[in-house]
This record gives structure tokens, sequence and C-alpha cells, in this order.
């Protein structure tokens, strides 16, 4: 399967190949022609599993900005192919230098963690408010106030560390939750414990795919912004990972992702048949439903809302951008703290 959503390519048909064909970019395999669009429609190119992309390609993306990233074909991110670093450079010497001082590190790492707090604990209280009588009511209550105490001691931690620390407790009390905000009755949506590479079940495949994508739209915001994605202040720099995109991603993860794969799970978008489990017990979506969770994907990010820090309309599909930019004027100290993203 090959399609294109918005100005995002996605290529899933195994064995398939990109390749440049005078100012379009086609999708081709066995011989037979799956897609052509121009390159000045695209804004990035998303490979999954045995996809090659032929040099001449990667080389007329790189050259107008458009990014190529690749995962597995479970949606596990993997890299990133771009151009040339955009933006000012005196943006990104004040990223690596910030990069080195603890206490720019700490301030920068902050927002990211409790914005993605806030966000975990408005989800939980949205369903323990709609379904008060729903088994596992009363968990829930404990996870809000366990989830309140860490966004406080976030709120005050001294120390890189601690900071992640409380990241990490607040990850897993919210997990130990996630079933309760599960409306299927369907076995297949069982949801016991975070897992991943591989993921083990169907709510973490669709967590896991759902977080790849937002890492590719983290990494494009801000590389667009002129920031380099690899160097980050809550992620550690890692040979091959995009620090910064993760960083940013965090505030997103239960905005947008986990949201996303709960209204899809709660709708009855996505069925038990839609999965498939491969020897070594690894879990993801058959192409057809890739293709459909891609489609729901695309649509729900041109809905539109209210930017809680600018007050502007704007679309999903736009709020990676929006905190790249404000990301990058905290960096560049135009503003104090930076905002991170919250859900109402």
């Amino acid at each position: 399967m090959t399609t294109q959503f918005s100005n995002t390519l996605f290529v899933t048909t195994q064995g398939a190949s990109v390749h440049k064909r005078h100012e379009t970019i086609v999708v081709s395999n066995n011989g037979e022609t799956l897609l052509q669009v121009p390159i000045h429609h695209l804004t990035g190119v998303v490979c999954f599993g045995r996809v090659f992309v032929s040099p001449e390609a990667m080389y007329a993306c790189a050259s107008v900005g458009v990014g190529i990233s690749y995962l597995t074909d479970a949606g596990r991110f993997l890299a990133r192919v771009e151009g040339p670093a955009s933006g000012n450079v005196l943006l990104r010497r004040k990223q690596y230098r910030s990069a080195e001082e603890p206490a720019s590190t700490l301030a920068l790492a902050r927002g990211h963690v409790l914005g993605k707090i806030a966000n975990c604990r408005t989800l939980i209280q949205r369903a323990r408010r709609d379904r008060p009588d729903r088994q596992g009511a009363q968990d829930a209550e404990r996870a809000l106030d366990s989830i309140k105490g860490s966004f406080d001691l976030a709120l005050k931690a001294d120390d890189i560390d601690k900071l992640r620390g409380y990241e990490g407790e607040v990850a897993r009390t919210y997990f130990n939750v996630f079933q309760f905000m599960i409306l299927s009755d369907d076995e297949a949506f069982t949801f016991t414990t975070r897992n991943r590479r591989p993921p083990k079940d169907a709510v973490n495949a669709l967590l896991s795919f759902s977080y790849a994508l937002l890492t590719h739209d983290c990494a494009s915001a801000l590389q667009a912004v002129g920031l380099d994605p690899a160097v980050g202040y809550l992620h550690a720099d890692r040979p091959g990972r995009l620090s910064l995109a993760l960083d940013l991603m965090e505030e997103f993860r239960p905005a947008i992702a986990d949201r996303f794969v709960l209204s899809i799970i709660n709708l009855g978008q996505v069925k038990a048949d839609d999965f498939v489990k491969t020897g070594s017990g690894a879990v993801s979506l058959t192409d057809e439903a890739r293709k459909a969770f891609l489609a729901a994907w695309q649509k729900r990010k041109q809905e539109q809302i209210i930017h809680p820090y600018t007050g502007e309309n704007v679309t999903y599909a736009l709020l990676p951008f929006y905190q790249a930019r404000l990301l990058a004027r905290t960096i560049r100290g135009d503003i104090k703290e930076y905002p991170p993203f919250l859900i109402k």
C-alpha cells in the first residue's frame, strides 16, 4: 500500500522503489507505478519496512527540504534523511551551548515534562468524570493524586536526573490505569503494561505506531525552525537518536497520540482481525488496517483547536511547528519559560 495524505507520502508496500522522474517522485513495485506526485507538493516521505529510495530521489527531496523517515514495518522509528540544516546558525549555537549548561538543560526539559504530566492527568480526569461508576474508577482517582504529587515535585526538581525520575513515575502510573480509558469489551484491546520493541499486543502496537508518526512530525517541525532535532535536553544524546524531537514529543504523546488511539478503539474503528502476530511475538497492523489508521490519523490532524498560548486557530498538524517555534524563542531568550502544549 502506498498513499498520500495531505502533504506526506507514506510508502508501506514491501519491496517498493521510490525514485525521481523529472520533477516528480514515483513509487513503483515490480515495474508497476503505484503513485506519482510532484516533489513540491510534499513536505515529507515516510517509508515502512523494505522500501528502496534511489540516490536521485534522496537528492531531490533534500534539495527542497523534504525529509525522508524510515520506520520498521511495525511502525518503529529508525532513521531520518534530510538536507542541509536550515535556520540561523546563531540559534543552533545557543541550542548547543544550552545543552551543555545544567541549569538551561533542566529548565528546557522541565517544560516538556510538565506538559506531559498535565496532559496525562487531564486524560484520566476526563475518563473519571465521564465514567464515575466504571470498574477501576478508584484506581484512576488514586492515579490522579499520585500524578498531581509528581507534577509538584517535577516543578521543584533541581536536577535533570530527578526530573527524569518523576517523568518515569508518572508514565508508570498513567499506563497502570490506561485500561480504564478503554471502553471496548474486546479482549484484543486489553491493556496491562506498556511494551515496545516489539509491541506485544494490539494497544501497544497502536501506541508505538502513533509515536513513530509523531517523531517524524516533531523532527520536521524542529528542522523547519532551524533547530537540530538530535540535540535535546530531557533525552540524552545518542548516535542515531533524535533527542530533541523526542523531547518535544513528550507533551504530544497523551495530547495527540494517546487520545487518537483511545478514540479509534472506543469508536470501534479498529478490530481484532486488523492485527497480525509474528513468530517472535511482535504485533502489528495489517496493510489494510495501516492504511485506514493513516487516513484517520491525517483526518484528525486537520481538526482545528485554539492554541492555549497564542490564542490562534491551529490544526493538530501544525501544533508541532507552533511548539517548535516557541521552543526556538525560548532558547534564543525571547521568552522566559517554554510554554508546553496543554489540552483542556
